[in-house]
């Protein structure tokens, strides 16, 4: 057990100078769950703050974002630190809907440890499943504490069946709920290790005394699973054969294996924590402090030199390089840039000139930047306050201000061994929004916000589409998406949306010819050019070619790159719909011109009215760009979302199954980019939140004439 006694800043907040008393974990589960209610019962319950506040009343530290407060639900990760038992354990709040799994990214990211927020009345949503099977992968020690024991609807029993039922073996509780006497409150714990009755009767701590008759058939039964489950991950080898033997395992060996079996990540606890009442707040204090490991005993993420060199592992030494990252990062009107920052390596020191690296980002708007700062300040986060302190050691987490390059998953590594931390997993944004600012001094503003959203959220993305002229963010969601907007706007920015418009293309599908005469006679020099042209649709992707087939010098040698000038000028500016027009063979195949009043403006001209003229007679279409997409859904989702592929004029082109997890399977299909611009929200909805996709170009195809009639129409002034 670690050390007893606990430093504290000069401001309250806890200081720790050694690894071994640190603990960092993220607390996960479906919206809704009580993760932030249980964040603030154990706040509460530690000391740190004089009470609990309500998520609906907006007061509870972890939702202290307007936006999240609005919709009484987390939409950011919040760090809200306490101390337990001499452990300072880092709680990482993050939020439960799906729109907002970037930061749910950037909590596994700086924790140790997960627990699992598991609903005694709503159970659990299909994508936690997902993230526990993710989490298993990597043997990251995970514990569940069952929530919400005060609702009437509470079954106890049934989440903990399905907890095994879909999070797998090894998941067995710690302690049974004790019902009150009206037979429905839980005002207890029955501890199936120590066999003792824990009592909240009269709040916490609780009242520790021996069980009832009542409760010893409820106690044994369960208590022997529990123990035949640690006794199967001891490395005692000899236990299991003393124990079918009969001997009695003591509590202490019993403990001491548990914990070692929880923090290698193969025995998973469970525990009924009520925020309300207090019920199992400190027996789950004691998982999270005795159960969970420290940063020492945690793998830490690769490095390598900024110039990709590889470079040691690291280790969790406070004597060692310096090397951390920014986990989040958000812009505080008040006290201005904000970077979450978790040491992996060295110690962070106030004053202390760094490195600040950021690489592999720029196709979302992060380009690869490297710069050396001096840290000002050192702080412990609490939600939104801020408490300073003297150093931040390895396997601490701790925040910086005032950073001016700092963005989230950047490197702090020391200025004179610059490195950079190999990066997390990043879901791609894909759901498109386009905005407009509504006036001129609203698009100063729209900058300056958005480069400090973007600085924040590497999930979102920014585009200036050059061909449709549209400002598009890519977000995760519509809940993303709003919350974006809100925050624009909270800004100072006054601005709208628009619907997103898709590149299109135009060509010819006949071969026609054109022709462009341009004669202008006003006093003085005029204008005259004439050229006749023939033009013919090329395989798709072929791009543009001019040939010249004058013969006789009917149009001088000096004007036919004036003709392919204008042709190539109308084929930007588009034939019938405005949309550049590609894959054409433009052959000038005779003209006139005029000793005087010939010009490169004029052919320039006259190229131009060729090929509009052409259009006329040329049957023009419009192309739409086709995507590859790549499905990852469940095998129960499948014909589901096969069928909606369909329906979106997509081509299957086969499935496969998921080799990263059992029971996934990856669905290709090629789909045109029209139908996919609110897909990020259609296949959550069909998947229960379970699906993600990938998209690339592949190529522009013809439109059906139905749809790209009506898009002619709608350009037609």
């Amino acid at each position: 057990m670690a050390q007893k006694s606990q430093e504290k800043g000069a401001t309250g907040a806890p200081v720790v100078t050694d690894p071994a008393r640190v603990r960092n974990v993220v607390l996960v589960g479906h919206s809704g769950s009580g993760k932030t209610t249980l964040v603030e019962a154990l706040l509460a319950a530690t000391g740190t703050i004089g009470r609990a506040g309500s998520v609906t009343d907006g007061t509870t530290v972890c939702d202290h974002d307007p936006a999240a407060v609005r919709q009484q639900r987390s939409v950011s990760l919040a760090c809200a630190p306490l101390v337990h038992d001499g452990i300072k354990v880092n709680l990482l709040d993050t939020p439960g809907y799906a729109d907002f799994v970037g930061e749910l990214r950037a909590g596994l990211r700086a924790a140790d440890a997960a627990l699992f927020v598991v609903s005694a009345v709503d159970g659990m949503d299909a994508a936690t499943a997902a993230l526990w099977e993710e989490c298993a992968a990597v043997d990251m020690p995970r514990a569940v504490a069952v929530s919400r024991l005060d609702h009437p609807r509470a079954d106890f029993d049934e989440a903990v069946a399905l907890c095994q039922r879909v999070f797998g073996d090894n998941v067995m509780p710690l302690y049974l709920p004790m019902l009150g006497d009206d037979g429905i409150s839980t005002v207890g714990l029955l501890g199936l290790i120590t066999r003792r009755v824990f009592d909240y009767t009269a709040g916490l701590p609780a009242d520790v005394r021996e069980p009832d008759p009542e409760h010893l058939p409820a106690i044994a039964e369960s208590r022997n699973e529990l123990i035949e489950g640690i006794i199967a991950e001891s490395e005692d080898e000899t236990l299991m054969d003393r124990y079918l033997d009969g001997e009695e395992i003591g509590t202490d060996v019993l403990i001491e294996d548990l914990e070692k079996a929880v923090a290698r990540g193969h025995f998973h606890p469970v525990v009924p924590a009520c925020a309300e009442t207090g019920v199992g707040l400190d027996a789950l204090l004691e998982v999270l402090t005795a159960g969970f490991p420290s940063p020492l005993e945690h793998e830490l993420p690769a490095v390598a030199g900024v110039d990709g060199s590889p470079r040691p592992p690291l280790t969790c030494d406070p004597d060692g390089p310096l090397v951390a990252e920014v986990v989040k990062t958000t812009v505080d009107r008040h006290v201005g840039r904000v970077s979450l920052v978790r040491v992996f390596s060295g110690t962070l020191r106030p004053e202390q000139t760094v490195h600040v690296s950021g690489h592999g980002l720029a196709e979302r708007g992060h380009p690869d930047h490297d710069a050396d700062e001096r840290v000002g300040h050192i702080y412990t986060p609490l939600g939104a306050s801020l408490r300073e302190v003297g150093a931040c050691v390895a396997g601490d987490i701790c925040a910086i201000t005032k950073s001016g390059s700092a963005e989230t998953g950047d490197t702090v590594s020391a200025r004179d061994e610059p490195l950079l931390i190999a990066p997390w997993d990043m879901p791609e944004p894909l759901l498109p929004v386009a905005i407009v600012a509504r006036t001129r001094s609203d698009e100063d503003a729209l900058a300056r916000n958005l480069a400090r959203l973007v600085a924040g959220d590497p999930t979102m993305r920014l585009e200036r589409n050059p061909e449709t002229h549209q400002l598009v963010l890519w977000c995760m969601g519509e809940a993303h998406a709003d919350v974006v907007l809100e925050r624009l706007r909270a800004g100072g920015v006054e601005l709208d949306t628009e619907p997103v418009r898709v590149p299109l293309r135009e060509t010819f599908t006949v071969a026609a010819r054109g022709h462009g005469r341009h004669v202008k006679q006003s006093g003085g020099h005029g204008q005259y050019a004439v050229c006749d042209i023939e033009v013919e649709p090329l395989p798709r992707g072929t791009g543009f070619e001019f040939v010249d087939r004058v013969v006789g010098g009917a149009v001088p040698h000096n004007y036919i790159p004036s003709v392919e000038k204008g042709v190539r000028a109308q084929m930007e500016r588009g034939l019938v719909a405005g949309h550049p027009a590609v894959d054409l063979r433009v052959t000038l195949v005779d003209g006139k011109a005029h000793s005087v009043d010939s010009s490169d403006a004029a052919f320039q001209t006259a190229g131009a009215l060729a090929l509009r003229d052409a259009a006329e007679k040329g049957q023009p279409t419009l192309l739409e760009p086709v995507d590859e997409v790549t499905v990852r859904v469940p095998d129960s989702s499948v014909g589901a979302v096969m069928g909606d592929l369909s329906g979106r004029r997509g081509r299957v082109l086969g499935t496969e199954p998921d080799t990263a997890a059992e029971g996934r399977t990856l669905v290709r299909a090629e789909v045109p980019a029209t139908e996919l611009l609110r897909y990020a929200v259609e296949l959550r909805a069909m998947t229960s939140g379970t699906g993600t996709f990938r998209r690339h170009f592949v190529r522009y195809d013809p439109m059906p004439s139905h749809l790209a009639d009506q898009i002619r129409k709608e350009n037609t002034p």
